[in-house]
């Protein structure tokens, strides 16, 4: 990386509370959410990373502030209403079903928050924070504020539970797309938001929207990364699954880290970013496809560190 990488956050905090009908190990609770598992990721991963959110000081609260000051995010809680809960219920192949209890309100930081964005080299947000009133508008404020100086990612990770409506889930995922430098999203979100249309129909879309770099991920398919100059569709790597979640996480976490890597992040880097040559778009996809599959081998939304995963690498142009 050229220069240190700061990365804002922005989005939902809470816990699931994941049930295994399996047996192997009855219910347990992690500390979760889509943008809390992408920023302990991205700090994982080396990158200086602040999470703005909302918990409680209940003991659900207080288990979400434990994980994120272990895994060094810095923390701009904007909320006091209790910590939202999900209750995870995984089935014969370990994905998981979510019911949720939840609040989106960080109307009480909104001058810190304002300030990290527009201080970052990266600002990242996505799921329910992008959907759910309140704290839906702000969440699109303080992205928009933060283009002058930083490149912009967004996962819908869609939660039909939360935001029922695909029509206007499609309104508020369009939106936040044409905002953002780099998208990804699951085979599953785009079925459900766009039940008429081909995955590589909406990909297309998608980029035509304004973003460099569009990602799917499609669980054992493996994923797939485009831009404007290059497509790469790779296979998931061989593991033995113990559940999904936090996959996704991990893989933009992935994302975000490797185009640090490749000195393709801050809003002076844009052209960097829409240029990027077919074999960094590959070794791209690999390490986010990677840093999945080490989070799929182990239990809840647990992201590889940085010694797990190593550096990202990008052979060298034949001569």
């Amino acid at each position: 990386m050229a220069q240190e990488t700061t990365v804002t956050v922005i989005g939902e905090s809470l816990v699931d509370v994941i049930s295994d009908p399996r047996g192997r190990t009855g219910s347990r609770a992690h500390p979760g959410g889509s943008p809390l598992n992408v920023a302990v990721g991205a700090a994982r991963l080396g990158l200086r990373t602040s999470l703005v959110t909302h918990y409680s000081d209940d003991p659900y609260g207080l288990m979400i502030e434990e994980h994120l000051q272990s895994n060094r995010v810095d923390v701009i809680n904007g909320g006091s209403a209790p910590t939202s809960t999900a209750l995870a219920t995984l089935g014969p192949d370990g994905g998981a079903e979510y019911t949720f209890s939840i609040t989106w309100d960080i109307n009480g930081a909104c001058l810190p928050a304002l300030a990290a964005g527009e201080g970052s080299t990266h600002v990242h947000t996505g799921s329910i924070a992008t959907v759910l009133p309140p704290g839906d508008q702000m969440t699109l404020a303080l992205v928009k504020s933060a283009r002058g100086q930083a490149t912009i990612s967004f996962d819908p990770n869609c939660r039909p539970a939360i935001s029922p409506d695909a029509a206007a889930a499609r309104q508020a995922a369009e939106v936040f797309v044409a905002a953002s430098d780099i998208v990804k999203a699951s085979d599953e979100d785009l079925r459900w938001l766009y039940p008429h249309r081909t995955l590589d129909e909406t990909l297309e879309a998608w980029l035509a929207l304004g973003p460099a770099v569009v990602a799917l991920t499609r669980g054992a398919s493996g994923p797939v990364v485009l831009s404007r100059n290059a497509r790469v569709d790779m296979a998931a790597e061989a593991i033995v699954v113990a559940d999904t979640v936090g996959a996704g996480d991990s893989f933009m976490a992935g994302l975000i880290c490797g185009l640090a890597q490749l000195d393709a992040l801050g809003a002076g880097r844009r052209t960097r970013l829409k240029n990027l040559t077919r074999d960094e778009l590959r070794a791209l996809a690999a390490y986010a496809n990677r840093a999945a599959a080490i989070t799929c081998s182990r239990q809840g939304a647990n992201p590889p560190r940085k010694d797990e995963l190593g550096p990202l690498s990008v052979p060298s142009p034949a001569p």
